[in-house]
């Protein structure tokens, strides 16, 4: 028995009048049908459709012998779908059935070969080899993964005194701080990058050595152990379960709270890389002794967790490690995605450490005895809170989570005196910021509101400093917007006019600003008398200015022209102030990222990219008959405004500053953030003429992660202005490298029929263009599922969405998967082409034209089809050559010319028809394409002897 190649299933003869890829009918209810069924899906290449139907042969009553051709042929399916390691187990299954079983051996050895255990594939090998020592295949994969073996020993032999030297360099207390100690940490770091280079290190007894680093307590060495370990735990789970074990959990979290941010941030790094190793398993080829360690991802998580917020509430611990804390958790706890019914995480985490998420969201900052935390730690503490409460799936579990959090303030309020107080209202205010419910419901406790109100007038600034943050996060609530206005407007007056403290006014002015946009856009329902939320917004520019006052209250500024900036008047002067665009993009990119939404926010108001919907007269008629209050647009939010305040934006630096706060990698870049940052990108890109500034301020790569994580609104926005600037722009400059191939999957999901037709249209100008570039990008449009769309689109009523399709579908028949599609039977592909052709729409006809001599150029069995498809194909045809559109002419020629190269048959019908007096017409032209193409048909016309040339040779 011979083997024809890696990933062929048992062969099957092709059965009578039935299409490749289609089921004969009665539906095959036998294992052998089903196999056959199987083989025939497995050659047109749907190996998810063949491994349903082996695997619904199993199902049945199958012989051992039927079994194990089964499993050996779900092997193959697997292999092609690059899922080595259900391969290695169905082609052992194989084996069990049959051991002399040489097809399933190979599929074995190719598997164990692509996971990396290169040991075990040889053995399968040599046992192919001496059951078919002839086989040229056999003997051929045995000579490589031989030359595999020896360069891996090579590697490693050459690895072991490297590994050793250069510990011994880093534990010599007499090298501390040469360049010899220097270079070695950077050696060690870069050969566990790689994963044999990892597992060597591992193997020398490395997570030890590593530890006595850690335990030095020097900067440097404790970055290349945790640099090193980062290599060693990187996608794989037994190595970081023994990692784990070796230095202890507790351990490895408390570097965390180290007072260098650069060792805390390489911790936090480590943490991550050994989270997304418990959760996902081993991904890399080669992965040692795997089985020699049993693995419980959920109990190593849930310690590794606990841990975590065991260090929340640690005295001792830096504000940044306690940050760096929040951030893992924000990471790793909530669900990716709802459709995961599994929120147990959630829940345990909500039981065991909601108290000690309060704790720090709670805290004042450097007061003390109280735990050190930062500007951004009370944020970060709001969206791990916000995160918990979304990721909760009923009433029942959204109930306990406000109990735990009311009892919990009231724990502090109650019988704790003013320091208590303060701590509760703290609380309160970090639940406002992150899950609002839970907030509101906290004001409505017994004495809270009043108690805000009342420690705003104290004398102390720490006191009124909290207290004015939770009056400020109150009136962001529309249900408290009301109350405060009338029992805490006066107040907040009386703070910014009397204050001494700039701190304390600021924050006032930020109160006062958010009382006076309750109205939002609506002109008409504005809260302050005419002119005042101008004079508000000049104050918080002038402070924003100010360079002198520290990041962490100018920020309130920004926070209060982001509610300002509501107001058009106030748009148009805030976009005039360069000093004050200037300083709002200087602290965008500031160590105080909790602005980031605030300056996402204003940014978005002044570009007007909020959703807006132009009210229907009849129902404004209907509003105004009915004495209903009506939303009225400020007349400098129209059109033209927009775009001035837009050009002035991107003058300022607008792109720049928002390439930096995407980059940022902090929690505070929540998905609202993205989509705030999304929708202003939109409308930087609307107009043709900006989006070159865009593109050489880096707008573009910065757009592709905003496409990909966030909101679906989010995405979708910021996978539109990807279009736009697809469209308009040469991708690959636009994106260079690898980041164009990045960019297929955003506009992909454009194609969704829950986009706009204008989001629909875009996707596939953009998508056109892409598929022009290479084969490459044509083969990921294909992988993405692109073309079913694609091919709905083609049918689409509007004529601009229509001729879009058809054109993508042109630049995609160069790939041969579509012509395939065109060339399988039982589908009407050809034939709208055909009909397309001889449309009216002369852009409509040029694309699917061009499609048509692509197809006809690259499959010469699709020129017999044309005839068959419709009797309209020879006018439609003489239409094309007849066209004064010289680009249709030639696509048309090149069609007739295809034809006629095909076959006599199809030559003859076309000579006998008008069609040779026109391409006698046209051959005698000047020397174009088009004479060209027609002195072509003749000729091979002459050559088949249906015509005869003149006298004059011609």
């Amino acid at each position: 028995m011979t083997v024809s190649g890696p990933g062929t299933p048992e062969p099957r003869p092709a059965t009578p009048g039935v299409p490749p890829g289609l089921c004969p009918e009665p539906p095959p209810t036998s294992v052998e049908q089903l196999r056959k069924e199987g083989n025939e899906l497995f050659k047109c290449g749907d190996y998810g459709g063949a491994l349903a139907a082996y695997t619904q042969a199993l199902g049945l009553d199958a012989t051992p012998q039927d079994q194990a051709i089964l499993h050996r042929n779900r092997a193959a399916c697997h292999l092609k779908l690059e899922d080595y390691d259900k391969a290695e187990t169905e082609a052992s299954k194989a084996i069990e059935k049959d051991g002399g079983d040489v097809k399933a051996l190979y599929r074995r050895s190719q598997a164990l070969e692509k996971l990396g255990r290169l040991d075990q594939a040889v053995l399968d090998l040599q046992r192919c080899v001496s059951l078919e020592p002839k086989n040229k295949v056999f003997q051929e994969a045995l000579r490589n993964i031989g030359g595999q073996i020896q360069e891996k020993v090579r590697y490693m032999s050459s690895t072991d005194a490297k590994v050793e030297q250069m510990f011994q360099i880093l534990l010599d207390p007499e090298e501390k701080g040469t360049e010899k100690k220097q270079k070695a940490s950077q050696n060690l770091v870069v050969l566990a990058r790689e994963d044999a280079g990892a597992e060597k290190i591992f193997r020398s007894n490395g997570v030890q050595l590593l530890q006595c680093l850690l335990d030095t307590g020097e900067t440097d060495l404790m970055l290349a152990a945790l640099r090193t370990l980062v290599g060693i735990c990187s996608e794989h789970q037994s190595r970081t379960v023994a990692t784990l074990s070796i230095l202890g959990t507790r351990r490895v979290v408390s570097i965390l709270g180290v007072e260098s941010q650069a060792v805390s941030l390489a911790a936090c790094h480590l943490l991550q890389v050994m989270f997304d190793a418990l959760k996902e398993g081993v991904k890399k080829g080669f992965r040692g002794k795997e089985g020699a360690i049993i693995v419980d991802p959920a109990r190593e998580l849930k310690v590794l967790i606990s841990n975590l917020l065991d260090l929340l509430t640690e005295v001792g611990v830096s504000g940044q490690g306690r940050d760096n804390a929040l951030t893992l958790l924000i990471k790793a706890v909530p669900r990716k995605s709802l459709k995961d019914p599994n929120n147990s995480l959630t829940l345990w985490v909500i039981d065991q450490g909601l108290k000690k998420i309060l704790e720090v969201g709670g805290s004042l900052q450097d007061p003390p005895g109280e735990l050190a935390v930062t500007a951004n730690s009370r944020v970060s503490a709001s969206i791990l809170l916000s995160k918990l409460f979304d990721d909760l799936k009923c009433d029942a579990e959204r109930e306990n989570f406000h109990r735990l959090c009311e009892n919990y303030i009231k724990s502090w309020f109650e019988g704790q005196g003013l320091a208590g107080k303060l701590r509760a209202i703290q609380t309160v205010s970090c639940l406002l910021q992150g899950p609002c419910d839970a907030g509101n419901r906290a004001l409505e406790l017994s004495g809270v509101m009043e108690s805000v109100i009342a420690l705003c007038a104290s004398e102390q600034e720490e006191e009124q400093l909290v207290a004015v943050e939770a009056l400020i996060h109150a009136a962001g609530k529309a249900k408290r917007a009301s109350f405060i206005t009338a029992n805490g407007v006066s107040l907040l007056k009386d703070l910014y006019k009397c204050s001494e403290k700039d701190s304390i006014r600021i924050r006032a002015l930020v109160g006062l600003c958010k009382l006076g946009s309750a109205g939002g856009t609506d002109f008409s329902m504005k809260q302050f008398a005419e002119g005042s939320t101008l004079k508000l917004a000049k104050q918080c520019r002038k402070w924003l200015c100010n360079d002198q006052i520290d990041a962490g209250t100018r920020r309130w500024a920004v926070e209060g022209l982001a509610y300002l900036t509501f107001d058009a008047d106030v748009k148009e002067e805030f976009v005039e102030d360069a000093a004050a665009l200037k300083a709002l993009f200087q602290l965008s990119r500031s160590e105080e990222r909790s602005v980031l939404f605030a300056v996402a926010s204003a940014l978005v108001n002044c570009t007007n990219s909020y959703d807006y919907e132009e009210p229907d007269p009849k129902m404004v008629e209907l509003a105004k008959y009915a004495k209903q209050h009506v939303p009225e647009q400020h007349p400098k939010d129209k059109p033209s405004f927009v775009r001035a305040r837009v050009k002035k934006l991107l003058v300022a630096g607008v792109v720049s500053a928002m390439v930096c706060m995407v980059k940022t990698e902090s929690p505070v870049l929540t998905s609202s953030c993205r989509e705030l940052l999304s929708r202003v990108f939109l409308a930087l890109v609307e107009e043709v003429e900006d989006r070159g500034t865009v593109v050489a301020q880096g707008g573009g790569r910065a757009l592709i992660p905003l496409a990909l994580e966030g909101t679906d609104v989010g995405q979708t926005k910021a996978a539109q202005a990807l279009a736009k600037l697809t469209i308009t722009s040469n991708p690959e400059m636009t994106f260079p490298g690898e980041r164009i191939y990045e960019v297929v999957r955003p506009l992909v999901s454009l194609l969704h029929l829950n986009c706009s037709g204008l989001q629909n249209f875009e996707a596939l100008m953009a998508l056109t263009n892409l598929a022009g570039i290479s084969e490459r990008l044509r083969q990921k449009i294909l992988k993405e599922k692109a073309v079913p769309m694609i091919e709905g689109y083609m049918f689409e009523e509007h004529e601009m969405i229509r001729r879009a399709a058809t054109e993508c579908m042109c630049n995609l028949a160069m790939s041969k998967e579509v012509q395939d599609l065109f060339e399988a039977q039982g589908n009407d592909r050809l034939k709208l082409l055909v009909l397309y052709s001889g449309e009216d729409d002369e852009l409509l006809q040029r694309a699917a034209a061009g499609g048509l001599a692509m197809l006809t150029s690259m499959r010469p069995t699709l020129c017999s089809r044309i005839p068959q498809v419709t009797t309209h194909w020879l006018e439609i045809l003489q239409a094309l050559l007849l066209s004064s559109n010289q680009e249709l002419q030639h696509r048309g020629a090149v069609v007739v010319l295809n034809m006629v190269e095909a076959s006599r048959e199809i030559a003859s019908t076309l000579m006998e028809s008008e069609m040779m007096e026109i391409l006698s017409v046209l051959a005698k032209g000047d020397h174009s394409p088009v004479t060209r193409a027609a002195a072509a048909c003749l000729d091979k016309a002459v050559e088949y002897g249906l015509i005869q040339p003149n006298q004059d040779g011609e």
